[in-house]
């Protein structure tokens, strides 16, 4: 596919490159005429000041008394003024000169400080890194010693004999007297290798042995609070972009966001999308106080002289609608942003049918399979493949008071993540604890299938009012393969099926008609389903993404624009989730009141109190 999208793109290049027109400036360019028109003259007049003064010192003193010295000092009067008009002209050249680069290059940005208060409940639940630990402890007491096991036989009468918290202390006891051999066996034993070893139980046995074994200590934990009274976030986005010639421009954003007091950009993983630090949340996730690239794309128009445009770059595919009327800012985005609201790097392919319609075929890669991922260690066989995007971006109706948008995409290849860095608190293969909080560069382990969404968004305005509506659907598409992750829709040691999930979300906002509508109050709510997902993770919600949620996410905000370019805004969000998975397209969800298990803890309930100011400039 990659090689297929290159090739296209060359041949556009070159069928193309006459079309690009240059311009020039043509008041630099005459300043610069007029210095070195200046220069040859002083050059001149310098020669013949020399030749005067070199005839006048060969004459005889009679015949200089008598004629050159007016001559001579003429000459010098006329340098001087020159070389001061060649000053001049010259330093009005450099200064034009950086006033064309300036004028090249628009700038604009915003920052913006919030006081976010995180209100939150984690429910009763099992633990599933401890299960998963026992399991494998289990596995390895009867593992046969050439792979590091104790090579005890399986017995169930065991297991009647002693309590759960019984066999528990027993575990511990013989990885403690064997800690050697229980080293040996988890360094080098594979998730295969574990789903092999519990499919040699009968599923009778299946059933009871993790049965047994959630009632061990730890596997079940108590409920309990999750709050942030006071988390304070800056952000600076500087946006820039240049005209190149007549057809041809480029755009780009950079951004720093951060949490006060910390710029490691690498978090504990918890068990959120948001908390892996991957390429498409750098700049939506706070990370620290770098400046990253969020966007950077140029863009060819009326190629050819047709309505035929091209774009190549980092994609302008975060805060689309109708993620921008809560924040009373223009369309951020070209996706729906309740589908996509995901940084990524490829191409735009566009066609503008007029000036209220326009196609759009997209092209992005989430996952490059043959760059920093230990390619040349491997055998052939083992090597992923490229995770790719493809869809069609529909603007059906765009005008200033409404728009009409559909959406349908195709990832292919999905991975079971995307490679990123994070501080692992368990071994997500043995549920053995990490004790020393390092960072890990993680890299996916296998291909799990594709994915399709389609989205369809409308919004228009009626007087004073915004009104904005999103519907959208998901297919999760599994190979059969699974990880210690899980696979598509599935846990580790289920067989993948084919799931659908969809999303609705409505939304209300009403401008204050006095002071020109300074002030504007909105509603939204959107539900998901079971197994909804959507590419969000960069959504600008520090708490998690509220169109991921598995259930109910509701959002009320008043901003009020104190100046033109300084708004403040107070925003109220809750969210309440059904099932476990939100954000994730790995994994079974589980029904949130229904005692669930977990790989990691999650809210059932959370409340987000924003207060913000943000000055535009």
């Amino acid at each position: 596919m990659k090689r297929f999208i290159a090739i296209v793109l060359a041949l556009l290049l070159l069928a193309g490159g006459a079309f690009a027109q240059t311009t020039d400036n043509s008041e630099t360019e005459q300043l610069k005429k007029k210095v070195e028109q200046l220069e040859k003259l002083v050059a001149s007049m310098e020669k013949r000041l020399a030749a005067t003064e070199q005839n006048a010192a060969t004459q005889p003193a009679a015949q200089a008394v008598a004629q050159p010295m007016v001559q001579d000092g003429d000459v010098k009067e006329q340098l001087s003024v020159l070389k001061a008009d060649l000053k001049e002209v010259a330093s009005q050249a450099s200064a034009a000169e950086r006033r064309s680069a300036l004028d090249r290059i628009n700038w604009s940005g915003d920052f913006r400080t919030q006081s976010n208060s995180i209100f939150g409940t984690v429910p009763n639940y099992y633990n599933g890194m401890k299960l998963q630990n026992y399991m494998v402890r289990t596995l390895w007491m009867f593992s046969p010693n050439s792979s590091g096991g104790l090579g005890m036989a399986f017995d169930p009468n065991m297991l009647a004999n002693m309590s759960p918290a019984q066999f528990s202390a027993f575990q511990g006891a013989a990885v403690q007297q064997n800690y050697s051999q229980y080293q040996y066996y988890t360094n080098n034993v594979t998730f295969g290798a574990l789903k092999s070893g519990f499919g040699a139980f009968s599923p009778a046995q299946q059933q009871m042995l993790q049965s047994y074994l959630m009632q061990a200590p730890g596997v079940y934990t108590k409920g309990y609070q999750a709050d942030a009274n006071a988390l304070l976030t800056s952000r600076l986005r500087l946006n820039f972009d240049s005209n190149v010639s007549d057809n041809v421009s480029v755009t780009a954003r950079l951004s720093m966001y951060k949490v006060f007091g910390d710029s490691t950009g690498v978090q504990v993983f918890n068990g959120q999308a948001s908390t892996l630090s991957i390429d498409g949340t750098t700049a939506g996730v706070p990370t620290g106080d770098m400046l990253r690239v969020e966007r950077a794309y140029f863009t060819w128009k009326d190629i050819g002289g047709s309505k035929l445009y091209l774009s190549v770059g980092r994609r302008p595919s975060t805060d689309g609608p109708p993620m921008n009327f809560r924040d009373d800012e223009p369309r951020g985005g070209t996706p729906s942003g309740a589908l996509i609201n995901y940084q990524f790097d490829g191409l735009t392919l566009g066609y503008h049918v007029s000036e209220k319609t326009s196609l759009r075929l997209c092209y992005g890669l989430g996952y490059d399979a043959g760059y920093g991922n230990g390619q040349l260690l491997q055998n052939p066989a083992d090597r992923l493949r490229s995770v790719h995007f493809l869809g069609a971006n529909l603007d059906l109706y765009a005008t200033d008071k409404a728009l009409v948008q559909a959406t349908i995409a195709k990832a292919w290849n999905v991975t079971d993540g995307f490679n990123g860095q994070m501080v692992l608190p368990n071994n997500p293969l043995t549920g053995d604890a990490i004790t020393a909080p390092v960072i890990m560069r993680y890299t996916p382990s296998a291909n799990l299938g594709y994915i399709m969404l389609y989205g369809l968004n409308a919004q228009v305005r009626v007087k004073d009012w915004d009104v904005y509506t999103s519907f959208n659907a998901n297919g999760l598409r599994p190979n059969g393969v699974t990880t210690p992750f899980g696979g598509l829709g599935s846990d580790p040691f289920e067989t993948p099926k084919d799931h659908n999930g969809w999303m609705g979300y409505v939304g209300l906002r009403y401008s204050v008609p006095k002071d020109d509508g300074r002030t504007k109050m909105g509603f939204e709510y959107n539900h998901g389903s079971k197994y909804w997902f959507n590419f969000a993770q960069a959504e600008d919600d520090i708490l998690a993404p509220k169109t991921s949620v598995r259930g109910n996410a509701y959002e009320t905000y008043f901003t009020h624009r104190i100046s033109q370019r300084f708004i403040l805004k107070v925003d109220y969000q809750r969210f309440q989730y059904d099932w476990s998975g939100s954000g994730w397209h790995i994994g079974a969800p589980k029904k949130m009141d229904q005692l669930p298990l977990l790989g990691f803890p999650t809210y059932d309930n959370a409340n987000l109190l924003t207060f913000g100011l943000t000055a535009r400039f």
